[in-house]
């Protein structure tokens, strides 16, 4: 069983082919799939997806690109869809300090916020982070985020790191970058962590693993990642697919079909 964790299937990238892109997933084992909507404007048709596909959940959230547009309408209309069945999590939020398509101070407080939502819930979180490790830890622990979990999406940092995250109880999820020439840090990362603590995911239409690189990613190639875990801690592949696919379930509350 293969789980992809994160994919973006309401992105325009998949508007000609998501009946397809969704069967070849099927194909390649891929038995669920969390689409996640990072803005207001893609909640509905993110949440309208998972409802038209059995195998597909969705996650929804203010992407930290877009903390800057947020209005008073925000988070009452966030509060009211993740209480549909559907929603699995909150996210993906938290700190991208590498574009800062919304100022720092900004980011920071909605991170803080969505956090709060999440524990109110009773869901887990997404959390993405990149080029802002030291401030994502620390958000994650002044604000109880061991309360609600989550997963540490397209994880990016160290093994001390991803040891403090596990500590609070979040999984490392693992994209098709760890099939890169240069991702021998993750690589580092993915042999010393357990595999009861990773998911692996896509972020398609990002991240597209090896040997696809340079063309749209999509579900179906989380094989690839699961392939790459499985070479790199010396284990048989199917070892990988069942724990990363039950380690998902797990963290979204899902009991397996």
């Amino acid at each position: 069983m293969l789980v992809d964790s994160h994919a973006h299937l309401e992105m325009p990238e998949f508007k000609k082919d998501l009946e397809e892109v969704i069967q070849r997933a099927k194909d390649s084992g891929v038995q669920y799939i969390f689409t996640v909507g990072t803005e207001k404007a893609d909640w509905n048709q993110t949440l309208d997806i998972s409802h038209r596909y059995p195998s597909l959940y969705a996650i929804l959230g203010i992407h930290p690109h877009h903390a800057k547009k947020m209005d008073p309408e925000t988070y009452p209309l966030l509060r009211d869809l993740c209480k549909d069945e559907k929603v699995k999590a909150v996210g993906e939020i938290g700190l991208d300090f590498f574009r800062n398509l919304s100022p720092k101070e900004v980011q920071l407080r909605r991170f803080r916020e969505q956090i709060g939502l999440a524990k109110e819930l009773g869901l887990p979180i997404v959390v993405h982070d990149r080029e802002a490790h030291q401030e994502t830890l620390e958000i994650l622990k002044s604000e109880g985020a061991k309360e609600c979990g989550g997963i540490i999406h397209c994880f990016s940092g160290d093994y001390e790191m991803a040891r403090a995250c596990i500590d609070m109880g979040f999984y490392i999820s693992i994209p098709g970058s760890i099939t890169f020439k240069n991702a021998g840090g993750l690589r580092e990362v993915v042999e010393k962590i357990p595999l009861d603590v990773i998911l692996v995911e896509t972020d398609a239409p990002f991240l597209t693993p090896e040997p696809f690189r340079g063309k749209r990613n999509e579900p179906a190639f989380v094989r690839y990642t699961a392939k790459k875990i499985a070479e790199v801690k010396k284990i048989a592949f199917d070892r990988v697919a069942e724990a990363t696919g039950e380690n998902a379930l797990k963290v979204f509350k899902i009991k397996s079909s």
